[in-house]
C-alpha cells in the first residue's frame, strides 16, 4: 500500500506535509502492535505457566533467527571485510624434545641415496599423576624438648601438590569448568579428591592472589588516565548482586558489591576506601538540574566550603538540617558531593575520562565521558520502519553513520588540528540531518545532543570507540555465572573477583594463565609480580601520550 509512495513527487506542500504525518503515524501504530503483540504472546505463556502448562516453546531453525524486536547488531555495518592470512602455528611451538625417524633399510632398493631429513613438529600433552611418599627427617632435643621435621619442598602443603591445586585454579577460573566436572577429570585421572576437597582449594587461603589481584587494579588505574567499564548481574548464595569491570588494554579488574549506583561505582574507582563528602562549587555545578526547594538550596548554600566530611557525620548533618528530602534529591546531593570529594583527592590514582555506555551510575564520576559509538548505532537498528520510504530514509543515514565512525577510526590513526576541525563540522551537519521519519530524526536528536561525549576521542585519540573491551570482560563473568551459578559464600565471591582479574589480565599480557598459577603455587615466583607487568605494558602501549 505504501511502498511506491514518493513525497517529492507530491506538489501539493499541504498535501505532501498530510501524507508525511499519516506515514508516521503507521509508524507509531505498527510500533504498538508490534509491542502489544509480544507482551500478549507473555502474557499468554505465563497464563499457560500458571495453569501448569507450558508456554510458547521459541523453537530455533537452521535459519538467523530474528529476535522479536528484530537483530540489532551493527557488526556488518561498522567491520569492513578484511583479507586473513592464516599464520603457520609451527613458529609459536616450543620444542621440548627431538627424535630422530630412521627408514626400515629392508625397505630401501639398492639405488636410494639419502637426502637428509623431513622435519614434522607434533603437539603432544601429557597428563598424568604423580603421588609422592615424602620422608621427613625427624629429631628430638630432650634439652629443649623440641621436635625437628624436615620441610616439605615450596609448594607443597596438604595431601595435594601444586599440579593439582594448579590445575584446579586454571580449570575452573581460567577456562570456566564447573567443580564437579573438574572432580570428575582428576578421579579419571586416579586423584583421590572429594568435593569439599576441590571447593577448599578453590577459596581457602589465597591470600596472596587477594594482595596481588589488588595491586594489579592499582597499577592499572596509575596506568592511564582512562579507563573502561560496564557491569552485569552476579549472583552470591542466591542474592542479586553486581559485578562492575574496570580495564584497559592492560588490563582488567573484577569487583562484586551489592548494589549498582553512582556510589557503589565511584567506591570501585576509588578502591574502596571511605566514602568522604565535599560540598564544593564542583558539587553544586552537578546540583543545577536538580530539582530543590529555595530552602532546601539555602541550607546548601551555607555548607559550601572545601571540607571533606566523612560519611557518618555527613549523613547526620544532612538528615538533621534536611529531613524531608525525597530519594532522588537525596541520591543527587550524596552522589555530587562524593564525586567532588573524590576529584579533590591527592596522592590516590584518579581517572579522568570513563570510556562506558550511557547508564546514569557513570554520569559526573569523571571529568570526562567517551561513549560507546557501538551502543549508540545500536539504537538506529531498534527502529522497524514499515514504510518502504522510512526503511530507505534508515539505510541511508546509517550508512552516513558509519562512514562518519571509519572517518573517526583513520583519524585515531593520524590525528591532526586540520582533521579534528573537519570531523567536528560534519558530525554538526551529519546529525542536522531531518528526514522526515519522526523517530528516526528524534534517533537523530539524542545523538547529536551526546557530541561532546561521542567525540572526546577527537581531543585524546588513544581513545576506543567502543566498549568491547569492558563489555567481553563482563562476558567472561556471564560465562561463568552459567557454569556454576554463582558463589555460595563472601570467600567464594572473593575468590571469583581476584582470578577472574588475573586470569583476564594474564590474557592480556599474553602470559599463560597456567604458568602464571603454577609459578605461584610452586613458590619459585619466576614470573614477576603481575602489577609490574601492567605498568611495564601499559608504558609500551602508551596509553596516555595525548594527556602529556
Amino acid at each position: 500500500m505504501f511502498e511506491d509512495i514518493e513525497l517529492n513527487a507530491i506538489q501539493e506542500e499541504n498535501a505532501r506535509e498530510l501524507v508525511k504525518r499519516l506515514l508516521n503515524m503507521v509508524e507509531e501504530l505498527s510500533g504498538e502492535v508490534r509491542e502489544l503483540r509480544v507482551e500478549n504472546q507473555r502474557l499468554r505463556d505465563e497464563n499457560n505457566r500458571l495453569k501448569g502448562e507450558q508456554g510458547k516453546p521459541n523453537i530455533k531453525g537452521n535459519k538467523k533467527q530474528i529476535s522479536p524486536k528484530g537483530d540489532h547488531s551493527s557488526e556488518s555495518e561498522r567491520h569492513k571485510k578484511r583479507v586473513r592470512h592464516k599464520k603457520s602455528k609451527k613458529v609459536e611451538v616450543q620444542i621440548a624434545r627431538e627424535e630422530v625417524l630412521k627408514v626400515d633399510a629392508k625397505q630401501l632398493p639398492a639405488d636410494a641415496e639419502y637426502k637428509g631429513y623431513e622435519a614434522v613438529v607434533v603437539q603432544e600433552l601429557l597428563v598424568k599423576t604423580e603421588n609422592v611418599r615424602f620422608y621427613k627427617e625427624k629429631y628430638y632435643s630432650a634439652s629443649r624438648r623440641k621436635t625437628y621435621l624436615a620441610q616439605l619442598p615450596p609448594g607443597y602443603a596438604g595431601q595435594f601438590g601444586p599440579g593439582i591445586k594448579s590445575m584446579i585454579l586454571t580449570l575452573y577460573f581460567g577456562v570456566g569448568t564447573s567443580e564437579p566436572k573438574i572432580r570428575e577429570f582428576l578421579v579419571n585421572m586416579g586423584v583421590q579428591i572429594s568435593k569439599g576437597e576441590v571447593s577448599d582449594l578453590l577459596i581457602q587461603k589465597q591470600g596472596d592472589f587477594h594482595a596481588e589481584s589488588e595491586a594489579v587494579y592499582e597499577a592499572g588505574l596509575y596506568s592511564s588516565p582512562w579507563q573502561q567499564s560496564d557491569h552485569t548481574e552476579t549472583r552470591v548464595n542466591g542474592e542479586r548482586q553486581h559485578c562492575q569491570v574496570v580495564c584497559n588494554p592492560a588490563y582488567s579488574s573484577y569487583h562484586t558489591l551489592p548494589k549498582v549506583d553512582r556510589l557503589t561505582a565511584l567506591d570501585v574507582l576509588r578502591q574502596g576506601r571511605k566514602r568522604i563528602f565535599l560540598l564544593n562549587e564542583e558539587a553544586f555545578g552537578y546540583l543545577e538540574n536538580v530539582a530543590l526547594s529555595k530552602a532546601a538550596q539555602a541550607v546548601l548554600l551555607k555548607w559550601r566550603s572545601e571540607k571533606v566530611w566523612e560519611e557518618t557525620a555527613f549523613m547526620k548533618r544532612l538528615e538533621k538540617a534536611l529531613p524531608n528530602l525525597n530519594i532522588q534529591q537525596r541520591t543527587a546531593i550524596l552522589g555530587a558531593a562524593a564525586v567532588a570529594a573524590y576529584h579533590a583527592e591527592k596522592g590516590v590514582p584518579i581517572v579522568d575520562t570513563l570510556v562506558c555506555d550511557d547508564a546514569s551510575v557513570f554520569h559526573w564520576l569523571t571529568r570526562a565521558m567517551m561513549l560507546c559509538w557501538v551502543h549508540d548505532g545500536r539504537a538506529y537498528k531498534k527502529l522497524e520502519p514499515v514504510i518502504a520510504l522510512h526503511r530507505c530514509q534508515q539505510e541511508d543515514f546509517l550508512k552516513n553513520y558509519w562512514d562518519y565512525y571509519h572517518q573517526v577510526l583513520a583519524y585515531r590513526e593520524k590525528p591532526t588540528a586540520e582533521e579534528r576541525k573537519r570531523l567536528e563540522s560534519q558530525f554538526d551537519t551529519l546529525f542536522a540531518t531531518k528526514t522526515g521519519y519522526d523517530d528516526l530524526d528524534q534517533r537523530i536528536a539524542k545523538t547529536r545532543a551526546k557530541k561532546t561525549s561521542l567525540l572526546q576521542v577527537l581531543q585524546h585519540p588513544e581513545l576506543p570507540l567502543h566498549n568491547n573491551a569492558s563489555e567481553l570482560a563482563v562476558r567472561q563473568r556471564v560465562r561463568k555465572r552459567d557454569v556454576s551459578f554463582g558463589p555460595r559464600t563472601q570467600l567464594g565471591l572473593q575468590a571469583w573477583d581476584t582470578f577472574m582479574t588475573l586470569a583476564d589480565t594474564a590474557r592480556k599480557l599474553g602470559l599463560s594463565f597456567y604458568v602464571y598459577i603454577r609459578d605461584r603455587v610452586s613458590a619459585t615466583n619466576q614470573i614477576p609480580p603481575m602489577d609490574i607487568l601492567v605498568t611495564k605494558r601499559a608504558r609500551e602501549l602508551n596509553l596516555g601520550w595525548s594527556w602529556g
